[in-house]
């Protein structure tokens, strides 16, 4: 099995310069020393409600698709919540303490509204595309490619669709909602680093890349060219180069931004008062690329 760069010594597997998911970018863009807390420090993270409804929306919606066309309603959707919710659970018993408050009625009501909410979403859905229209080519499909450089590439895309003709349609499914305009670019970051891993794959460079806000029902699209995935290639390349250097030098320093308010590593942040623990003085064991991604989609859609 693959396993990731040895980040923390700098070490590489045999052939490959390095491994990067669009996860692990957008922590590096976000907050270097995040990076370092989640890639070589590995400290665990607490998972909210939010990052859990979003793996349980992702869920039914990746189930939805099991069904016939014609039983692809909002009712059978609806239903899906029930099972996949126990499904989680039996996966991750510690999530059962995700409601936990004072006991009582208070965390009943609490849980009621989450899975109210995650009802809501799927619905949402619904009002955005007609699945009874659709078949997907894949569904939470794992791509992988090494770049020339050797910088390998890999994440876990929700859907991609082919057409008739042959055009590719990458879509994204997100329960928080929709960027304002200037943050338009970061988001459409991620579908471009999945366009660049097919079109790398498949020759073909996607026709659509879809992101589907479920927070607040919009849809964001993207028509991508060979400049927009060449483009996109540099930066990725430039972003594994910042990443090396502090590697190297064990420079991670901290980006304070509104996104603090949500980051579970205050306490040991400098910009908050904190000191980072020291660097790991051992290679930090690797996780393979679907422990990687399964952690990175708690917080695909916070």
């Amino acid at each position: 099995m693959t396993t990731e760069t040895d980040a923390g010594t700098g070490a590489a597997p045999v052939g490959a310069a390095g491994s990067l998911s669009p996860s692990r970018a957008g922590d590096f863009m976000t907050c270097p020393l995040l990076y370092r807390f989640r890639v070589i420090d590995r400290i665990p993270e607490k998972s909210s409600p939010a990052q859990v409804r979003g793996t349980l929306v992702h869920a039914v919606l990746e189930r939805l698709y099991d069904l016939p066309a014609e039983r692809r309603t909002v009712a059978a959707a609806v239903e899906l919540l029930g099972p996949e919710w126990e499904r989680l659970l039996a996966e991750g018993p510690e999530l059962a303490d995700l409601f936990d408050g004072d006991g009582g009625d208070a965390d009943g009501a609490r849980r009621g509204a989450w899975l109210e909410q995650a009802k809501e979403q799927v619905e949402r859905y619904f009002t955005l595309e007609d699945p009874t229209r659709l078949e997907p080519a894949e569904r939470e499909v794992f791509v992988e490619t090494v770049l020339p450089s050797g910088l390998r590439l890999r994440g876990f895309i929700d859907r991609v669709d082919v057409a008739p003709a042959g055009q590719v349609r990458i879509v994204d499914y997100k329960t928080g909602t929709a960027p304002r305009a200037d943050f338009e670019a970061r988001a459409l970051f991620q579908m471009k680093f999945y366009a660049l891993v097919v079109w790398r794959l498949r020759g073909e460079v996607p026709a659509l890349l879809q992101l589907m806000y479920l927070g607040n029902g919009e849809v964001l699209r993207y028509q991508p060219d060979e400049a927009d995935l060449r483009a996109t290639e540099r930066k990725v390349e430039a972003l594994w180069a910042a990443i090396r250097r502090a590697m190297d030098t064990g420079e991670w320093r901290p980006r304070r931004s509104r996104l603090c308010g949500w980051c579970d590593h205050q306490s040991r942040c400098p910009e908050w008062g904190g000191t980072p623990p020291p660097l790991p003085l051992v290679p930090v064991p690797r996780v393979s690329p679907a422990d990687v991604e399964s952690a990175a989609r708690e917080q695909h859609d916070v």
